[in-house]
């Protein structure tokens, strides 16, 4: 199983901002949308950063109320870990465990072409076991 086939079943939209809007207006995209993280992209086809829940809470840490009208591209994570939609649900698994992560947006040809969460990945990989065990279940009832 690979990124293309989770893309295929949850679709491909990603929710964007633009790096000079304010916090407030990223925090209220990720509420309405119920969301935990926002590519940031000048131009809705770049990953110029990523703005997670994280990165707001860190900042309300630090700078408290604050945080809210400082810029998205205050916050942002500026090095990015991104995917393929060749990229293996195994890999996946790997690499937001490693690097402590839990949104991948997909980058394919240069362009931001989807956004893959943990819980995609899980949801996937529990779809896999039941599918396994259903036809576990058939091949021991016909035998």
């Amino acid at each position: 199983m690979n990124v293309e086939s989770i893309l295929k079943s949850k679709g491909r939209s990603v929710f964007t901002v633009r790096p000079d809007a304010n916090v407030a207006d990223a925090v209220a995209l990720l509420h309405r949308h119920g969301i935990g993280a926002l590519v940031v992209s000048q131009d809705k086809a770049s990953v110029d950063g990523i703005l997670s829940e994280r990165d707001i809470v860190h900042a309300l840490s630090a700078h408290g109320g604050q945080s809210l009208e400082l810029t998205v591209a205050q916050l942002m994570s500026r090095r990015v870990v991104t995917c393929k939609p060749s990229d293996t649900v195994a890999d996946l698994m790997a690499l937001m465990t490693d690097r402590r992560i839990r949104h991948l947006p997909v980058v394919e040809h240069g362009r931001l072409a989807g956004m893959i969460s943990i819980g995609d990945v899980v949801k996937n990989r529990l779809d896999e076991i039941e599918s396994e065990a259903t036809s576990m279940r058939e091949f021991i009832a016909g035998a």
